[in-house]
């Protein structure tokens, strides 16, 4: 059964580029309005004016940092005083850091884990009354990243763990709403975030493109009894399958040879 968007509004965060920008287009094309989130405003009216053009849809740009903690209420707080109700949203604005732990900036930590993790829970909780009565669509961006732990970029992958876990438990309060939530996890697909990690370092595998993860996010909403969370891809299913028979020990180490094999520098002690 195809999930019908027609005459609701999404939100997407994260919409200036990659995911964000194939997402845009793909709910634009299901007749959905939208309201596009980044902080890349010249970005957001691009893709705005091309969708106002392509698709005929109503389109909001809202330039803000969701990093910033209590950006998600102050979204919603205008959102309520301009009478536009979120009837879906998706959660895909998030980066990564790569490098060893102890040489790792605070303060950029602190930001991935509040984008990566906090947003995600306050904008879900804002729109939440809504989300459920519009019985739209709730999508996480994770990454298969969440399915193992990820040495040299040891934040990036409890964030993503985090998300994986936090969509599933909702998946299930959600049931007999009529809402769909899904955590779609990606491999590595071309878009800009080695750019921002700083390396290709952790770019595993054959890179999918963003329409091909889009593609299966759509294919899985449209089932009225989907799953809680895919994985895209054959072989980055294959691979996230294969975690469970590993131990612990063993999928540590294996994922620390893939990402770069990153090790933190004792400081010397010094004797006086």
């Amino acid at each position: 059964m195809t999930l019908d968007l027609s005459g609701g509004t999404t939100l997407i965060t994260g919409a200036s580029s990659g995911l964000g920008v194939e997402f845009a287009r793909r709910f634009a094309a299901r007749g959905s309005k939208l309201v596009l989130v980044a902080r890349r405003a010249e970005r957001l009216e691009q893709l705005a004016a091309e969708l106002r053009a392509s698709a005929n849809v109503q389109v909001e740009v809202r330039p803000a940092d969701l990093g910033v903690p209590g950006a998600a209420i102050a979204l919603r707080e205008e959102l309520e005083r301009r009478e536009i109700r979120i009837t879906s949203l998706v959660n895909n604005a998030g980066f990564g850091s790569h490098g060893a732990f102890d040489r790792a900036d605070p303060e950029r930590m602190a930001g991935e884990m509040q984008l990566n993790m906090g947003a995600v829970v306050e904008l879900s909780r804002a729109f939440m009354p809504q989300l459920l009565q519009g019985r739209g669509a709730l999508v996480m961006v994770a990454s298969t990243a969440a399915y193992q732990p990820t040495p040299g970029m040891a934040v990036y992958g409890a964030t993503k763990a985090f998300v994986l876990s936090f969509t599933e438990a909702l998946w299930a309060e959600a049931r007999g709403t009529g809402l769909r939530v899904l955590a779609v996890s990606p491999g590595s697909t071309k878009t800009e975030f080695f750019d921002v990690v700083g390396t290709s370092d952790a770019s595993v595998g054959r890179q999918q493109t963003p329409v091909q993860v889009i593609d299966a996010t759509f294919r899985e909403l449209d089932k009225s009894n989907g799953r809680p969370s895919i994985v895209s891809g054959r072989i980055n299913h294959f691979t996230a399958l294969s975690t469970r028979l590993l131990s612990r020990r063993a999928l540590a180490r294996t994922s620390a040879r893939v990402l770069g094999d990153v090790h933190l520098m004792p400081v010397p002690v010094m004797n006086g």
